[in-house]
């Protein structure tokens, strides 16, 4: 269960951490500092390197989080639950990534590499969207994580 739990927590803290900090500091200063061409070029290049890390943290959080329910906890039933909480809030967010990954991510790819600003700018406006769900989804569920066998 330990090293369960350690790939579980890192992963969190990748995708998480991740999200809050492009969503509170990336994105403000981009969205000042660079003209629409820049910004949707940069956007379009940290996606590209943060979503495959992304991939990595949804099979990690998958797998880790099962192997405790499944061994230590002995299945739903068993679970407290701030566990099922944090079960439906985490399956939430990989459907809305999912979302981001398959939707707007690939218009955005398309319109950088056609200099087409107005429908990148589109494509970021929704990936912004639901990235901010995601980082307060994703910041709720490391609260009930971390508070809710003492709360719940």
């Amino acid at each position: 269960m330990p090293v369960a739990l350690a790939l579980h927590v890192l992963s969190v803290v990748i995708w998480v951490g991740g999200m809050f900090f492009a969503y509170m500091a990336l994105r403000p200063v981009a969205a000042t500092v660079l003209e629409p061409p820049q910004r949707l070029t940069l956007w379009s290049g940290v996606f590209g390197r943060f979503f495959p890390w992304v991939w990595g943290a949804i099979i990690t959080i998958l797998v880790s989080g099962y192997w405790m329910l499944l061994g230590p906890f002995g299945g739903f039933a068993n679970a407290p639950v701030f566990v099922h909480i944090m079960n439906g809030l985490g399956l939430i967010m990989m459907l809305i990534f999912m979302h981001v990954y398959f939707a707007p991510y690939p218009k955005l790819r398309k319109a950088v590499a056609a200099q087409s600003w107005s429908d990148g700018g589109k494509a970021l406006a929704q990936i912004r969207v639901m990235v901010g769900i995601n980082t307060i989804i994703g910041v709720t569920t490391v609260l009930v994580a971390a508070g809710g066998r003492y709360f719940l």
